[in-house]
């Protein structure tokens, strides 16, 4: 309401603007009047002005109130956010202390493997292993096939004739 634009009319014509134009303008309006000694036009123009102004306070009160609950509604989302996370974490953090304890429940319930020994020592054990060292993998032979029958392999088409009689 405070931008919206208002024609007032007034003992002196039409005035258009927003409320604060308007009530400056009959202020203004009303000053002049008082300046040449007309004391009727005067008031008339101040109250014309105090009108405007109540339109402008109430407006301003409105919008103050609109801001007050956006602010309060605000404030509950980020309150209800807040607690969400903590359940969240409180959740996590349940979640955690039961797998720790299946964990050790399912460690209490394995046998005991025997430790074992420490290797002794040596000044080989100290040195890092290179490439070199390493055997090297076997690798894999690949299998040949024949596209000259179809794509099959002769030896398998004769057998599955067999295999049906």
């Amino acid at each position: 309401m405070t931008n919206r634009v208002f024609d007032s009319s007034g003992p002196e014509g039409k005035v258009r603007g927003t409320p604060s134009q308007i009530v400056e303008k009959y202020q203004s309006l009303a000053r002049d009047a008082q300046l040449s000694g007309d004391r009727v036009n005067a008031e008339n123009f101040l109250q014309h002005s105090e009108h405007y102004a109540r339109l402008l306070a109430d407006a301003q009160r409105q919008i103050d109130a609109q801001n007050a609950k956006r602010d309060a509604e605000q404030a509950e989302r980020a309150q209800r956010e807040a607690e969400q996370a903590e359940r969240a974490a409180e959740q996590a953090e349940r979640a955690a202390a039961q797998r720790e304890a299946e964990q050790a429940e399912r460690a209490a319930n394995e046998p005991a493997e025997a430790a074992p020994e420490p290797e002794q020592k040596t000044e080989e054990s100290t040195l890092v292993e290179t490439p070199e060292e390493v055997a090297p993998k076997p690798r894999r032979t690949r299998s040949r096939r024949s596209n000259r029958s179809g794509g099959g392999d002769e030896t398998q088409a004769e057998e599955k004739p067999a295999a049906e009689a």
